[in-house]
């Protein structure tokens, strides 16, 4: 029974190689419209209503489901994509599914991208959604800030930067493979490099220099993992086994412990890098546990 789950997570690990390797490519734009197309595409569908908008020069877009919904609440959602790709539209697949299982409202932005707009252009963006919904009435405490990848160092960039502002903190934080440590110090970038079939150490490097090159990587809105998170809200971290990203929220984990955080770490065998965003059972299964985790801060 071992070796046939060992197989057929193999032959997974081999598919999602394949289907990575069709939306990357060298030319950065191409890489971007490749994504969009995607998100598009798995995005689509008649329970989910998109309204695009823009808050200043910035795009961004209401995720809600045609249904009856929790109006209290929203979730404000920061994409992945190393800081150099990604964008509203390509996180529809993960975007439709938290509205959908939270019965929330999402608000998903597009901040501005590397290396055309490094750090801290990225956070300034942020920064601009969060105001945004303080405009329409929201309060900090009706928030959930939630991200993949980059967008979940995004997501803990911001709560720091609102945190040294001495400004209100959100509800709680959805953090789905944050990528939380820039220098790359991590254990699994060895441990899990033959594993990972969607990240590598190179593309990292290419990522981190596009958006901080020459900056202190240690500096805690380029790298979370190293700010002070006390006196942060609850915070929900899932990861994939077979990441090289696994350290980054490990480690994260564990820190947040240390201080006295409310954290909960989720993490899923055999899976990896954003597994959340594939259309499968442990996909839904993983946002069902984030729904009930938002539920639960909620209350």
């Amino acid at each position: 029974m071992v070796k046939k789950v060992s197989s057929r997570n193999q032959r997974l690990m081999q598919l999602i190689r394949r289907v990575h390797g069709l939306v990357e490519n060298a030319d950065i734009e191409k890489h971007r419209q490749s994504q969009d197309h995607i998100g598009e595409i798995l995005g689509n569908t008649r329970e989910i209503h998109y309204e695009e908008f823009q808050i200043g020069e910035m795009n961004a877009e209401w995720v809600s489901v045609n249904q009856a919904h929790i109006k209290k609440y929203v979730i404000l959602y920061c994409h992945g994509g190393g800081y150099s790709t990604g964008s509203s539209k390509y996180a529809r697949t993960l975007t439709s599914k938290l509205a959908s299982c939270a019965c929330m409202k999402v608000l998903s932005f597009d901040y501005r991208l590397a290396p055309e707009h490094p750090y801290p252009a990225a956070l300034e963006d942020a920064m601009k959604a969060w105001d945004y919904l303080m405009l329409q009435g929201y309060g900090a405490g009706d928030v959930i800030v939630a991200g993949d990848s980059a967008g979940g160092n995004l997501a803990l960039a911001l709560t720091l930067q609102l945190k040294k502002q001495r400004r209100m903190l959100p509800r709680g934080l959805v953090l789905m493979s944050p990528w939380t440590d820039l220098t790359s110090s991590g254990k699994s970038f060895e441990t899990k490099a033959e594993m990972d079939p969607i990240l590598s150490a190179e593309y990292i490097d290419r990522m981190k220099q596009a958006y901080a090159a020459g900056q202190d990587l240690e500096e805690p809105l380029i790298s979370p993992l190293w700010g002070d998170h006390t006196d942060f809200p609850p915070v929900c971290i899932q990861v994939g086994e077979n990441e090289i990203l696994y350290s980054d929220a490990r480690r994260l984990y564990e820190r947040m412990q240390e201080e006295h955080v409310a954290v909960k770490f989720m993490q899923f065998a055999g899976m990896w890098h954003v597994f959340q965003m594939s259309p499968f059972k442990t996909a839904y299964e993983a946002m069902d546990r984030i729904a009930e985790f938002i539920f639960e801060i909620c209350r």
